[in-house]
């Protein structure tokens, strides 16, 4: 009996089927290779620190989401490989005074997920705070508000535990830049409604030597033995570690079972550990690909001697490394493909899922109408002392999806009552550089720049790259990323046919702990006169 691989309590019906049916299947990066085979990753997106479990015949994976809203975004999936996102947990984060501006790298880090007594159970940090809890009875529905479980700083990653005899408790790391401390993982006891903690805690593991910067613990049981499953060495270098104990509070042994060995895929750690109907055991876990962030691999597991060997393990030493194709996960059969969604025509009452703010949204900056067909954003003024877009809330975004891909869209931009002074709106690539292109007008009519904005964190200034005069309010933007260094080429068209390259290409970079996004904005300055907005009629992904 293997304890949190798999709930198997309840029933949960959800119409997963219509929500695959309204997004549309990726056309820049699918998994499913349709003869039983997948490639990784089986997310090409920035899904960092993933927590999945099975309930009955659905999978559900959550990530991290940092300052992005809404956050702790909720996927399901009925074979591992297809995913669809159906959820966020969190509408709002608190406090709400701190998080209605960007907090780059902060907000929600390393969350878990686990089914308890009938109910979803996510506990997340925030390294500012410490552990909060939401629940659910349907994780497609309404989650509860953020319940502040153990506070404190540089409390992280934590992982909820119940065992044979019902006693709850929870797992911890800690962020050196916060506690002063890292490289150890702690144990405290929950109480029986898993919204408290009763003691003091109990340092269960001292990574300090062999493996530094030991985090983001997910506690099982399997065989008799308790299992951590653990990240060391580092995000984008290090390697996943298993420990083992017949005793809860250890004595824990240790051993590396995956690294990154002859493959191309770095730091492979940091995931879950989920078996399914059929008793297969499978590990989902992430790479950091800088400017693309954390995908999403999917490994196959074997346990031997009560160690699982995670990965591709030939040599039999029971340390795997990253397969790059495999055989799908048998689930007991088979399921239609599935992604996350990409494009948007903005014919819904709100705009889709794949949508995140850089902050707690506010509801004067955009509207969807229904039957409009168009997103509206309004030319929201910045704060006074904003002097780029790094500390700006009302930009709306989504993860890149691919390693290559071309964003496009169309927009028609509005001035009222002849304002147009310090106005804008465009096509953005952001992250600790960002680069995009914009619409205005001034005394002699409508223009398009392209902008950059190099060491945006520092407070640096933009830069004009390139100006174009067009003769209408109306205008396609578009840009093309391609791999290996997400180099970004920005063009235009007046007529949606026809486009002009403009300016010079650009890398796009991560922001602080995610990867870069492309999106949308609508900006005015502080001191000039209201008014002002711009029509988006559609938001498209392809290669």
């Amino acid at each position: 009996m293997v304890v949190f691989f798999v709930a198997l309590l309840g029933v949960i019906t959800i119409t997963f089927n219509a929500i695959a049916q309204i997004n549309p299947l990726s056309k820049t990066w699918v998994s499913d290779q349709g003869n039983g085979t997948y490639k990784n990753p089986v997310l090409y997106a920035d899904y960092s620190d993933p927590d999945a479990i099975r309930v009955k015949d659905d999978y559900y994976l959550v990530s991290s989401s940092f300052n992005c809203m809404p956050g702790l975004p909720i996927l399901h999936s009925k074979d591992l490989v297809n995913w669809t996102l159906i959820n966020y947990a969190l509408t709002r984060q608190i406090p709400e005074a701190v998080y209605d501006k960007p907090q780059h790298g902060k907000g929600v880090w390393a969350p878990a997920i686990r089914f308890h007594k009938g109910e979803f159970y996510i506990y997340y940090p925030d390294p500012d705070y410490g552990i909060y809890m939401v629940k659910a009875k349907n994780p497609a529905g309404e989650w509860s508000k953020p319940l502040l479980v153990l506070p404190g700083k540089g409390i992280i990653d934590p992982c909820p535990f119940w065992d044979d005899d019902g006693k709850g408790y929870l797992a911890v790391a800690w962020a050196g830049s916060r506690a002063g401390v890292n490289s150890l993982l702690t144990v405290f006891r929950l109480n029986a409604a898993g919204t408290g903690v009763t003691d003091d805690g109990k340092h269960v593991y001292d990574g300090h030597g062999d493996n530094h910067t030991i985090e983001g613990p997910k506690f099982y049981k399997r065989n008799g033995y308790y299992y951590i499953l653990a990240p060391a060495g580092g995000v984008a270098t290090g390697w996943q570690l298993a420990l083992r104990s017949k005793h809860l509070y250890g004595p824990y042994e240790s051993k590396v079972v995956m690294d990154q060995g002859g493959t191309v895929v770095n730091g492979p750690h940091q995931g879950a550990l989920v078996e399914t109907q059929t008793g297969e055991p499978w590990f989902i876990h992430f790479q950091d690909k800088g400017p693309y962030g954390r995908v999403l691999h999917l490994e196959p597991v074997k346990w031997v001697n009560n160690w699982p060997a995670i990965g591709k393990d030939d040599d039999g030493d029971g340390k795997g490394e990253p397969v790059s194709v495999f055989k799908k996960p048998d689930v007991g059969k088979r399921y239609p493909m599935a992604t996350p969604a990409e494009s948007d025509e903005f014919n819904a009452d709100k705009p889709g899922l794949q949508w995140q703010w850089h902050a707690n949204p506010k509801i004067q900056w955009s509207a969807l109408i229904p039957g409009s067909g168009y997103l509206r954003l309004f030319a929201y003024p910045t704060d006074q002392d904003a002097s780029n877009l790094w500390p700006v809330p009302n930009l709306l975004l989504q993860k890149f999806p691919a390693a290559d891909f071309t964003a496009t869209t169309k927009v028609d931009y509005q001035v009222e009552w002849g304002i147009w002074q310090g106005k804008k709106t465009g096509l953005l690539i952001m992250g600790n550089d960002y680069s995009y292109l914009c619409v205005s007008k001034d005394e002699k009519g409508f223009k398009v720049n392209q902008i950059i904005c190099r060491g945006s964190l520092n407070g640096n200034l933009e830069e004009v790259l390139a100006e174009d005069r067009i003769n209408q309010s109306a205008v396609y933007f578009r840009v093309h990323v391609s791999s290996p260094d997400a180099r970004c080429s920005f063009s235009y068209s007046e007529d949606g046919i026809n486009f002009k390259d403009i300016g010079q290409p650009f890398s796009a970079q991560s922001d602080k702990w995610i990867g870069a996004k492309v999106g949308l904005f609508c900006i005015s300055k502080p001191d000039v006169r209201m008014g002002g907005y711009a029509d988006f009629d559609w938001f498209r992904i392809t290669p």
